[in-house]
């Protein structure tokens, strides 16, 4: 009985995962979207292990789960938005260097900087400011946003991976 419903939860996942996606999308969860949708699949996996009795109305139940996941960011995202201010204030943290000698350049090294921060995904921008202006371990990053230390990693490495790539792309030019 268990492998049976399992089986139609796989089935039904694999109908709806775009339907999923597209509504992750619709609540300004671009960069996210596929994560949540992975995060949908293993609650209603857990779930499943969980009750005793089938559940009536399978696909209802997963949009009940994406639509408490969609809250969940919400809330997140409300808790973690950072003023204009504290960007700045992160972009001057990161453009002081001690390579640079000329004030103009270091200026104009921090606009781009902030430019680029701008242009992160917000969860990866939030990562790179509580890594280096608060100070934040992986693990107390991950536990504020709600994932694995490695997703922090992962957003760290992208995030300085991306700005690095368009610093010197931009040295190039």
């Amino acid at each position: 009985m268990a492998a049976e419903q399992a089986g139609g939860w796989a089935r039904i996942f694999a109908q709806q995962t775009p339907v999923l996606r597209g509504f992750f999308k619709r609540r300004g969860a671009n960069d996210e979207a596929e994560d949540l949708v992975q995060e949908t699949w293993l609650r209603l996996l857990r779930a499943q292990q969980a009750q005793a009795d089938a559940i009536d109305n399978p696909e209802a139940y997963m949009f009940t789960v994406a639509l408490n996941l969609a809250r969940e960011r919400g809330a997140l995202r409300q808790r973690l938005t950072y003023s204009t201010e504290d960007i700045e204030n992160f972009g001057s943290q990161l453009a002081s260097s001690e390579c640079v000698e000329d004030t103009a350049e270091r200026v104009q090294r921090r606009h781009r900087l902030l430019a680029l921060l701008g242009a992160l995904p917000e969860r990866t921008r939030a990562v790179l400011v509580m890594q280096y202006r608060d100070g934040l371990s992986y693990k107390q990053i991950a536990s504020r946003l709600g994932v694995s230390p490695h997703m922090v990693k992962k957003h760290v490495v992208r995030g300085l991976s991306f700005c690095r790539r368009a610093m010197a792309d931009e040295m190039k030019e």
